[in-house]
């Protein structure tokens, strides 16, 4: 072969090979990134679950009830006292 064409695909091939090993190299950072955000994910949905155990624990009406009655001394009206409203 002439030595001008072996040079030429002796760059062409380390062109490409320099182009593989970046697509990879950025593959993996795309994996790993990925990765990561599932993990972020994973830890979100947890807390998540956490916080709404915890809402509804709050919001139980006995405990609701419990702390009006103890805490503000509050009692349930009379019902001579009570107003219905009609839309």
């Amino acid at each position: 072969m002439k030595p001008v064409l072996m040079l030429f695909l002796v760059a062409a091939v380390l062109v490409s090979a320099i182009h593989v090993v970046k697509a990879q190299h950025a593959s993996r950072q795309v994996f790993v990134e990925i990765q990561q955000l599932k993990k972020t994910r994973d830890q979100l949905n947890e807390e998540w679950r956490k916080l709404r155990l915890e809402q509804s624990t709050w919001a139980v009406d006995d405990r609701i009830e419990s702390i009006a009655t103890d805490k503000l001394d509050m009692l349930k009206p009379d019902s001579d006292s009570l107003v219905f409203l009609l839309p």
